[in-house]
């Protein structure tokens, strides 16, 4: 992929040349599909304890799978079947506030910043409350696990990326070995950092319905704001191989134009808005990653040393979803505690053509549960691809 002359194979920092890197996109409770995946990819390894990804970078919600992962990484089946009982186990209340009282109160905040901002120059923070989450997280992560498993060769590094509200530049905070070099690029910066709970919950912080995290002098958001380049970390990590995992369909789907029934709904609006942020960069870099691995397959390695050409090949396998996750999660949605119902039903979050932010959502165990099992198949039917790309036999 083209990114730097940091990227060429004689700046790789010591021990990773050759790295396998696992990329975990964002999507809120849609994330579980790659716990299903994991789960499969667990199975499938001859020696499961092993990790077969030395390098794991993750994104909002794909952040916390990733960091279930490192934490764990001196047993990958061990860390793999404890992320899955996390998913398993989900429920609303365990992620964000879905009570009456705490919906109502965030609701009235909203409310009264629209009627009254003038008067009372307070901002709303979110439309919903997220603190149950830093809790859960604070309770099944130990992130000492993290230099444990470098330290024994397990794990190269782990990257969580977020995005930061005052500079505008999405910030890949990484943990591993210490001869990686941080980078800079446009827009975008890799920073050493030990990572923490807060970390996670800055990456996974949704604009406008989670609150925005501050890390040192910044306020963050979700990482898969202006991220630009979501594979880019991986590779300044020493990736040379990068099974990227989706939380959505990257644009495999082509639906024509039509002249809608009415005017869009805000939950519409609201799940196309996210399904921007979550899915686009992803898909535009896969492609632009595609693009120059077949220009690269044309140019003779000398030739490219003799020019200096700072760029190496990257293979990648992409593991999404064989189905439509809004229409699985409006199958689901009935099982939303009854002031989150409520919520979303009034900005019509629970019609059909609302249904993406729901499935955003919809942290429910009953949805969780089938979209780790719509991972776990899909990651079976493509077996044979998966072992070839980690070279199991």
């Amino acid at each position: 992929m083209a990114d730097s002359p940091s990227n060429s194979p004689s700046s790789l920092p010591p021990g990773s040349a050759g790295a396998t890197a696992l990329v975990l996109s964002g999507g809120g409770a849609r994330a579980a599909y790659q716990a299903g995946v994991l789960r499969a990819i667990a199975e499938l390894l001859p020696d499961a304890r092993r990790n077969p990804f030395p390098i794991i970078c993750g994104t909002s919600a794909g952040a916390i799978n990733a960091a279930g992962l490192a934490c764990g990484a001196e047993n990958f089946r061990g860390a793999v079947q404890r992320l899955v009982g996390v998913w398993e186990a989900m429920e609303v209340n365990r992620v964000y506030r879905g009570d009456a009282l705490g919906v109502g109160i965030a609701g009235a905040r909203w409310l009264s910043a629209l009627a009254f901002g003038w008067l009372l120059r307070r901002n709303p923070r979110s439309l919903l409350d997220n603190g149950p989450l830093r809790e859960l997280l604070a309770g099944e992560l130990d992130f000492h696990g993290i230099d444990r498993a470098v330290g024994s060769g397990a794990l190269q590094a782990l990257c969580i990326t977020a995005s930061g509200y005052n500079s505008g530049q999405s910030v890949s905070f990484y943990q591993g070995l210490a001869h990686i070099d941080p980078w800079e690029r446009a827009q975008r910066v890799g920073a050493r950092a030990r990572l923490t709970v807060e970390h996670l919950m800055a990456s996974c912080a949704i604009p406008f319905i989670f609150p925005a995290v501050k890390l040192n002098r910044e306020w963050f958001g979700d990482g898969s704001m202006r991220q630009l380049a979501p594979i880019a970390p991986a590779i300044h990590l020493g990736a040379e191989r990068i099974l990227v995992v989706a939380a959505g369909r990257l644009g495999q789907e082509r639906q024509a134009r039509g002249g809608g029934e009415g005017y869009p709904s805000l939950a519409q609006v609201a799940g196309h808005a996210l399904s921007s942020i979550f899915l686009d960069g992803l898909a535009v870099d896969i492609e632009r990653l595609t693009r120059i691995n077949r220009t690269l397959s044309v140019i003779p390695p000398e030739v490219r040393q003799a020019s200096g050409l700072a760029l190496r090949p990257i293979q990648t396998l992409v593991l999404s979803p064989s189905e439509r996750l809004d229409h699985l999660a409006a199958r689901h949605a009935r099982s939303l505690p009854w002031p989150v119902k409520t919520l979303l039903s009034g900005i019509g979050a629970l019609r059909r053509n609302g249904g993406a932010l729901t499935s955003y959502l919809l942290f429910q165990a009953d949805y969780t549960q089938a979209l780790m099992d719509l991972g776990y198949r899909d990651t079976l039917a493509r077996g044979d691809e998966v072992r070839a790309f980690l070279d199991l036999g």
